[in-house]
């Protein structure tokens, strides 16, 4: 890379390392002001990816009448708002106050396969505040090495920036086409690798399609192949939001012994526990991804 082109990449970085920080500056409650006045131009003016959200949230609940649905989409862009702003406060927030804000309730269903040596595979998905979820770091002890598998940004600047907020509480972010490198190396260490596993593969290369909010879909399943291969065990991190910029996650075992299972039975488990949640609170989800793109819907939610 040339001279010119460092400097101007440094630069980029300064800049939107300058605007985030900026924000993550505001105390909660001015961020919530922003955030109320900042709803209604993304929502009622931007109208920012309205349709992909409608569509998603349609298809997803047929049982639903309209009023129902206009009802859920307002509340996941009041909350949608609020996620994107509290995400920025990983610039700045302590690690005690972070412990206030994403409270893991049992930090010792890791430890008892850490403490044997055993690295686990963490599920989540796009739920809750899952940029808040890089302080389950905090809650394990420094002979566990933390990580999270993430998917690089075209944007130098910004990846650079995230990468910065997500590694302040301690956890290692692992490049996606890195993974089974990292998970093959030996650092002498067991591992929690967070997987956010609900993202869709394009249809022509998927392997394994599943039932998931009234749609047929395609699913990765590299996680559960690398778990099984690399004898990890499995958790799923459920997540409340207890109010608003307050969260509490907890670690939910996905199986026994996930090498055991016949194929594609801990991705059918993960995702059935990823419904489960949506379902209860729907305004957490992130409908404004077109998930579904490469999905066949069902006729009767069977």
């Amino acid at each position: 890379m040339s001279e010119g082109k460092k400097a101007k990449g440094s630069v980029g970085t300064a800049v939107a390392a300058g605007c985030v920080k900026a924000v993550a500056l505001l105390p909660f409650p001015v961020l919530y002001a922003i955030s109320d006045v900042l709803y209604y131009i993304v929502y009622y003016v931007a109208r920012y990816r309205r349709k992909v959200a409608r569509r998603n949230l349609v298809s997803s609940f047929p049982e639903k009448n309209i009023d129902d649905i206009k009802r859920i989409e307002r509340k996941f862009y009041r909350f949608f708002v609020d996620m994107v702003l509290e995400s920025a406060k990983l610039m700045t927030m302590s690690r005690e106050e972070m412990k206030r804000h994403m409270v893991f309730v049992n930090p010792e269903a890791l430890t008892r396969f850490t403490d044997r040596g055993i690295s686990v595979s963490a599920y989540l998905g796009h739920f809750g505040n899952w940029e808040w979820i890089s302080s389950a770091a905090l809650w394990a002890p420094e002979s566990i090495e933390m990580a999270q598998i993430y998917h690089k940004l075209k944007s130098k600047a910004m990846d650079e920036v995230i990468l910065h907020m997500r590694e302040r509480m301690g956890q290692k972010c692992v490049e996606m086409r890195d993974t089974v490198r990292f998970m093959a190396h030996d650092s002498g260490r067991p591992r929690v690798i967070g997987f956010i596993a609900d993202q869709s593969p394009k249809r022509h290369v998927a392997k394994y399609f599943i039932h998931f909010l009234n749609h047929e879909v395609p699913v990765l399943t590299g996680t559960e192949k690398a778990t099984k291969h690399y004898g990890y065990q499995a958790v799923f991190i459920a997540v409340r939001r207890l109010r608003r910029g307050y969260y509490q996650a907890e670690f939910v075992p996905l199986a026994d012994d996930p090498a055991s299972l016949p194929d594609f039975e801990l991705t059918d488990r993960y995702f059935a526990h990823l419904e489960t949640e949506i379902r209860e609170h729907p305004e957490l989800y992130l409908w404004t991804h077109n998930r579904f793109k490469y999905a066949k819907t069902t006729d009767n939610g069977d």
